[in-house]
C-alpha cells in the first residue's frame, strides 16, 4: 500500500513562506501524477497544485498562482510545495495526493480530488494577519 506523510506545516505570518513536503512509501511514485489540495474549516476541499510523473508539467489554481512552486524528487519519493507571500486565506489543511494512473494527463484532470487514489493525512498551515 502507498503511504503519504506530509510535514512542514506550521503557523506563518502573512507575506511569510512554508515548505511542505510529502513523502511517499510503498508504490511507484515515479510513475504517479501528484498533487496538493487544502481544506480550509466549513469549506470544500479544494485543488492548490499538481505535477506530472516526470516533472515536466505543472500546474496551479489560479489563488495561489505566482506564489506556489510544487516540485518532486523521484530519487527520494517526495514531493514539496514552497509557498511564498503567504496570505491569511491560504490557511488550511493541505493534504498530498497520488494519481496512480500511468501517463500524462490535462490540467483539469489533475484539478479533480476524485482523481486521486492515495491520499496524506494532511498537515495544518496557519497564515496570521
Amino acid at each position: 500500500q502507498v503511504q503519504l506523510v506530509e510535514s512542514g506545516g506550521g503557523l506563518v505570518q502573512a507575506g511569510g513562506s512554508l515548505r511542505l513536503s510529502c513523502a511517499a512509501s510503498g508504490g511507484a511514485f515515479s510513475k504517479y501524477g501528484m498533487a496538493w489540495f487544502r481544506q480550509a474549516p466549513g469549506k470544500e476541499r479544494e485543488f492548490a497544485a499538481a505535477i506530472s510523473w516526470s516533472g515536466s508539467s505543472t500546474y496551479y489554481a489560479d489563488s495561489v498562482k505566482g506564489r506556489f512552486t510544487i516540485s518532486r524528487n523521484n530519487a527520494k519519493t517526495t514531493e514539496y510545495l514552497q509557498m511564498n507571500s503567504m496570505k491569511p486565506e491560504d490557511t488550511a489543511v493541505y493534504y498530498c495526493a497520488a494519481d496512480r494512473t500511468i501517463g500524462d494527463r490535462s490540467a483539469s484532470y489533475y484539478s479533480r480530488p476524485t482523481n486521486y487514489d492515495y491520499w496524506g493525512q494532511g498537515t495544518q498551515v496557519t497564515v496570521s494577519s
